[in-house]
């Protein structure tokens, strides 16, 4: 086991330090307005960049282009950044940093703004860590926040200025969007998006809502069938005599994942949740002392994983889990004496694999020492594993 334990930590090691750039069709313009078509690093941003890097070709070097330069880039049917000089509130919504003044706090700043919706009216988005404004944009104006902040009042009472419904108002008044509309409309990318591109629909104007092109499968659910080869040691250490080494054996074992993948990062990270029916059925002797194992259980993995891209269609990845182990009347049963009920502690596994087309993976997945006998003072046990998984994603 401990030979697997090292090949495994070498080879998540590997697959960490290996690391495809994936460079997409995008574009930028420069300040002198010439268009340049090349391969932009697709880093899929969480937080709005000041800078990307690209290639002309293939095979040609990697540079780095930032805000003083560039006025416009993008990523073909993924995203768009839009260089502009604007005002930005940036009070904090944290209930500890509230302001008592209702009235945002402009700034001005030039920033790289993300194209949400682009037509007659256009919708833009600026986001760090623990900030989110959106920009407005109609044919006839220049780029303005759009207004919400959270305040004080009175020193105890939270008050919300909403002011970003009346700017829509007085500004995209349109027949088919109704009064109540507007008063219901929430700060958030899907209420603001839907608005948006509902007002353009109502001009008809022509439009892109950059948001619907780039929507992804952010949702897995993994069929997940594999081999486990068990290990089990026993020892009472009360007296030295009383032990037991079961060995490995080869038993079969399925799951079903539920994986939700993050909508950042080129949706490389996700979270896990695999519940998996696993079984454990042994006899030995030892010292003229017969011991039987019928161990079975639902292990309930909950974990992350992060992908590393080979190409369009190949992926690999390496997750991390905690494993909840609810046992179903599981006994080791000595026939000289009362049988002992299984009562397991939460251990950690370490995996790596490669998925294809979004849909074949395997994967080698480690278990850490899982103590069966946990209720038992003067036992303890030794359970390992070390799993060979296919899996079949349905959807």
């Amino acid at each position: 086991m401990k030979k697997h334990v090292i090949l495994m930590a070498i080879t998540v090691i590997a697959i960490n330090c290996y690391s495809q750039i994936v460079f997409e069709n995008g574009y930028f313009i420069k300040n002198n307005n010439e268009r340049i078509e090349c391969l932009v690093k697709n880093l899929d941003w969480k937080n709005n960049p000041s800078e990307f890097k690209y290639r002309i070709s293939e095979n040609s070097e990697v540079v780095t282009a930032d805000i003083r330069t560039v006025k416009e880039f993008g990523i073909s049917g993924s995203s768009k950044y839009l260089r502009a000089s604007v005002e930005i509130d940036r009070s904090s919504e944290d209930l500890n940093k509230l302001s008592s003044n209702r009235d945002p706090d402009f700034q001005k700043e030039e920033l790289f703004l993300k194209v949400l919706v682009d037509g007659l009216a256009s919708l833009y988005l600026y986001e760090e860590v623990n900030l989110r404004r959106f920009f407005y944009k109609t044919n006839d104006s220049t780029i303005r926040q759009l207004v919400y902040k959270s305040y004080l009042v009175d020193g105890s009472r939270i008050g919300q200025n909403n002011y970003y419904r009346q700017q829509l108002f007085l500004n995209l008044i349109c027949q088919e969007i109704s009064q109540n509309d507007f008063k219901t409309l929430k700060y958030d990318k899907k209420d603001l998006v839907r608005f948006f591109v509902n007002y353009n629909k109502c001009k008809k104007s022509k439009y892109t809502n950059i948001e619907e092109k780039q929507k992804k499968d952010l949702f897995n659910l993994t069929l997940r069938p594999g081999l486990d080869l068990n290990s089990l040691q026993i020892h009472n250490s009360y007296s030295n005599n009383i032990a037991a080494d079961f060995n490995n054996r080869l038993n079969f074992r399925v799951g079903l994942e539920t994986e939700f993948v993050m909508p950042f990062n080129n949706n490389k990270w996700g979270i896990i949740i695999e519940p998996t029916f696993q079984h454990f059925n042994a006899r030995q002797e030892f010292d003229s002392v017969s011991v039987k194992v019928n161990y079975k259980s639902v292990e309930l993995p909950i974990g992350i994983r992060y992908y590393s891209f080979l190409n369009q269609k190949s992926k690999v990845f390496v997750d991390a889990a905690i494993i909840i182990d609810l046992n179903n009347n599981s006994t080791i049963e000595f026939d000289s004496s009362a049988d002992f009920k299984i009562s397991s502690k939460e251990n950690f596994a370490i995996g790596v694999g490669y998925k294809y087309n979004d849909k074949i993976s395997v994967e080698v997945r480690y278990q850490t020492r899982r103590d069966i006998l946990s209720k038992y003072i003067y036992w303890d046990s030794d359970y390992k594993t070390l799993s060979i998984i296919i899996g079949y994603t349905i959807f």
